[in-house]
């Protein structure tokens, strides 16, 4: 049988001098050998694993016989950017880690086939933004991530007019502001959007939900709501020092890397310094390895468990060791430190030792009485992960339900409490992987179609009248331009 084996990539002392991507395509030959390496299980549990039954044999058994195109159109029936999911996904949770041949050998290499089909694709202008007549519905997307990005395609080709609503400067949510270059370069995410507005997709940008317009105002003038704003609330660590100079968090250190002064953030400059990163997740290993690229003196992780109990991707963890970064596991920072200016000097910390399972099931770490120690550190990057931001204040009217935690609570077809007002992505689940935004955009969507193509809304499109009793005279009184 043929053997796995990876696609090219970088060597590290080359990759660190630029953002690019590291990771190469494999040649045509190199591809259709990967790709038979499928069984073709009568119940494949690739699909199964993938969080958007992606119809993997079948896109596999048609890059084996070279139908690259055919491959690729497959593949786009399921997903709405498998370019990019390809690039982030981590295959060995999802898709490769539930690959049948992993009982023997090694899995399917699933990811870098889906990269080359598309990209083999999107070259040859294969991969476009065809039109659907439209039908007189009017969708707002609130946010421009994968989920949102997800839904207004989808809209968009069920032939309702989307428009997207975005905070920042530019369109893409995290694949552009929080995803580096060297694992998602930003002409990707611009080529996708540039198929999106092809499709007749609108996108407002700058235009911040609860200061620029109300979620009632978007209510009024569309016929619904697709809320998709993530979970970018940094989690703040409990220890003295938080304020110092030279403390920053995670998300925006990533987008000014990846977007330059679009980030709205101050200048974070890390050349020549010692970096001290909190976290063990991909977020972390992101910081690390783009403040290598930016020229710290050194950068290096601190985290409180030890390397089998790390979130982070081990993918992305041996590729942060081959460039430079430094891991202290089974380390507690306790307070951080500063000089006579506020400016931050060192982290203390204590060494831990892991204990019973908690009720995650993981080992829960505890401190080594005696063990503590100081870390030097001129710029210290807080990567403890996100909640969803407050929706209290977004609307006078309008009361979304939310949990415990404070994300927005839906039904399988993400639908909130509110009629016609959806919501999904992490704003819903929490931080979690850009293919699951992607299913809850396009389920949005499938529950969109149904809401806004039911009895109620037939009679009121025959009355001429909205879900606040407006009439379609009324709403074209509010232009479209950017708030």
């Amino acid at each position: 049988m043929v053997r796995r084996v990876a696609p090219p990539k970088r060597f590290a002392r080359e990759r660190i001098g630029d953002f690019r991507e590291i990771d190469l395509l494999f040649d045509e030959r190199a591809v259709r050998e990967q790709a038979s390496r499928c069984l073709h299980c009568p119940e494949p549990m690739c699909r199964t694993g993938c969080p958007l039954a992606n119809r993997i044999p079948e896109w596999l058994a048609l890059a084996a016989d070279g139908r690259f195109l055919e491959a690729s159109a497959l593949s786009h029936s399921t997903s709405n950017m498998p370019e990019i999911c390809s690039r982030v996904c981590p295959q060995d949770r999802l898709c490769e880690g539930a690959c049948i041949l992993n009982a023997r050998s090694d899995p399917v290499a699933i990811g870098s086939v889906e990269k080359f089909i598309n990209e083999y694709a999107l070259a040859r202008g294969e991969i476009h933004g065809c039109t659907a007549p439209r039908n007189g519905g009017r969708v707002a997307v609130v946010g421009s991530g994968p989920g949102g990005l997800a839904c207004a395609d989808e809209l968009a080709r069920l032939g309702y007019a989307a428009t997207v609503f975005e905070s920042q400067l530019v369109p893409g949510g995290l694949l552009m502001t929080g995803i580096p270059s060297f694992k998602l370069e930003r002409g990707v995410v611009e080529r996708r959007l540039g198929v999106l507005r092809e499709r007749g997709i609108n996108f407002r940008l700058g235009v911040t939900l609860g200061r620029d317009l109300s979620l009632g105002e978007l209510r009024g003038r569309y016929d619904a709501v697709f809320l998709a704003i993530g979970a970018q609330v940094p989690k703040v660590p409990d220890v003295p020092g938080v304020e110092l100079k030279g403390v920053v968090d995670a998300l925006p250190f990533l987008a000014q890397t990846k977007v330059g002064a679009l980030a709205k953030v101050p200048p974070i400059d890390v050349a020549g310094k010692r970096v001290a990163v909190l976290g063990g997740g991909d977020t972390a290993m992101d910081c690390l390895r783009s403040a290598i690229r930016r020229g710290a003196r050194e950068a290096v992780c601190l985290y409180r468990r030890d390397l089998a109990n790390m979130p982070g991707s081990r993918k992305e963890y041996y590729n942060a060791l081959e460039e430079g970064a430094q891991f202290h596991f089974l380390t507690n920072p306790i307070a951080i430190e500063g000089n006579a200016e506020g400016q931050v000097a060192q982290v203390h910390c204590v060494r831990m030792e892991l204990g019973e399972p908690d009720a995650s099931g993981r080992r829960k770490p505890r401190a080594v009485p005696g063990s503590e120690f100081v870390a030097s550190a001129e710029l210290v990057l807080i990567a403890y992960g996100f909640d969803p931001p407050p929706l209290s204040g977004v609307s006078p009217v309008l009361k979304i339900a939310t949990n415990e935690w404070g994300g927005v609570i839906v039904n399988s077809d993400q639908t909130t409490n509110v009629p016609g007002i959806f919501a999904g992505g992490d704003l819903v689940r929490g931080p979690s992987l850009v293919v699951h935004a992607v299913r809850d955009g396009r389920a949005a969507a499938a529950g969109i179609d149904r809401y806004l193509s039911g009895p109620f809304h037939k009679y009121a499109h025959v009355r001429g009248k909205g879900f606040f009793g407006q009439t379609r005279r009324e709403r074209r009184a509010y232009p479209e331009v950017d708030l």
